[in-house]
């Protein structure tokens, strides 16, 4: 065992986490207030069936997921960073310059001993499978050692729907929706104390999606999220970020059959339902075929199936990025591009 994780386990013989009451603070501390002048601390968060106590604001914070890097970033909390992991494409353009000052620790799902050798104060993931050995075990490897945790409230098992040693790939039975977004940020700038940055990028976040959706009214118009894979490929369901983004523009998802959050579907299915267009991430890994996007316009203008789809004929390809197709801030992203692309087309009209 490597140095820092034998002082997180002398650390936890010294003192366990201790669990109080919750505390509140009117006051945006932008200093980084330590333990001994953190005023309204401890703070509690019921997060996911369980207590998460902090007894000041966090100082040593690492983040196990693109889309929880980009919420901290996002509320101007690069310099209490230690380390980012598990990415899926380049990080949002106007977080570019604050996320060049943090590690990255792995491009994938980082060891509990890589992620401790950055000696952290706070975890945060989106998925319950990134956090050590996955779901409530892997919390408990953490908060056994000293080191609180946070599990986005998007996570498929944070609702108690599915295991929580699960991951967002499963079924949906309660719909996400962009307040589990607005929560999770206000949650954690409660935490972090910043309380103000956090409203003031929530209130950012829905004007940005009242403005998109406003935009549009594409009843009538059908639409296939395809994540990746040629051979079987992963096709959205119902429940996820597509549906934020179908129902912001009045769309249907041709897969709203199905809750589950990726269900891998045939290509002769695909064609059968005919959408109107193919909303397709471009990813910036290349671990399967029809990751990057020039593979997947490849794959679908040279397959005898799919080159015989309008969509396919027409060339609407509705281009996002991964994140944007998973519960993230991102999904107003996906809102505001495919509103675009279906304004452009002429295939929707702005709300009356």
């Amino acid at each position: 065992m490597r140095k820092s994780a034998i002082r997180w386990t002398t650390a936890l013989a010294v003192s366990a986490l201790v669990v109080a009451g919750c505390g509140s603070s009117d006051s945006d501390s932008d200093s980084g207030d330590n333990a001994s002048t953190a005023a309204g601390y401890p703070v509690t968060i019921e997060n996911c069936g369980r207590s998460v106590t902090v007894d000041a604001p966090p100082e040593r914070v690492v983040s196990l997921n693109q889309a929880s890097t980009e919420i901290l970033l996002s509320l101007g909390l690069e310099d209490r960073m230690v380390g980012t992991a598990t990415w899926t494409d380049p990080v949002r353009e106007n977080l570019a310059e604050a996320n060049e000052t943090v590690p990255r620790l792995s491009d994938q799902k980082p060891s509990l001993e890589v992620v401790l050798d950055a000696e952290p104060d706070f975890v945060t993931a989106s998925f319950a499978s990134s956090i050590g050995d996955g779901g409530e075990a892997g919390r408990d490897q953490y908060e056994q050692l000293g080191v609180p945790t946070y599990l986005s409230p998007t996570d498929n098992g944070c609702a108690g729907e599915v295991s929580s040693a699960s991951n967002a790939d499963g079924a949906r039975t309660t719909p996400y929706t962009l307040d589990s977004v607005y929560q999770e940020i206000r949650e954690l700038a409660a935490i972090f104390d910043v309380r103000e940055r956090g409203e003031e990028f929530v209130a950012e976040l829905q004007d940005r999606y009242t403005t998109a959706s406003e935009s549009v009214d594409a009843t009538g118009v059908s639409l296939a999220f395809w994540f990746a894979d040629t051979k079987t490929p992963y096709m959205a369901g119902c429940c996820g970020s597509s549906g934020v983004i179908t129902n912001a523009v009045g769309a249907r998802n041709v897969f709203d059959d199905t809750s589950d959050e990726w269900p891998q579907v045939t290509w002769e299915t695909v064609a059968d339902r005919n959408p109107t267009a193919l909303v397709m991430a471009d990813l910036s890994r290349r671990s399967i075929d029809g990751d990057a996007l020039e593979s997947k316009i490849a794959f679908l203008e040279s397959n005898p199936v799919t080159s015989q789809m309008e969509a396919v004929r027409d060339e609407r390809f509705i281009i996002v990025n991964g994140a944007d197709m998973n519960p993230t801030i991102r999904t107003v992203d996906g809102v505001e591009k495919v509103a675009t692309a279906l304004r452009q087309w002429n295939l929707a009209e702005p709300q009356s």
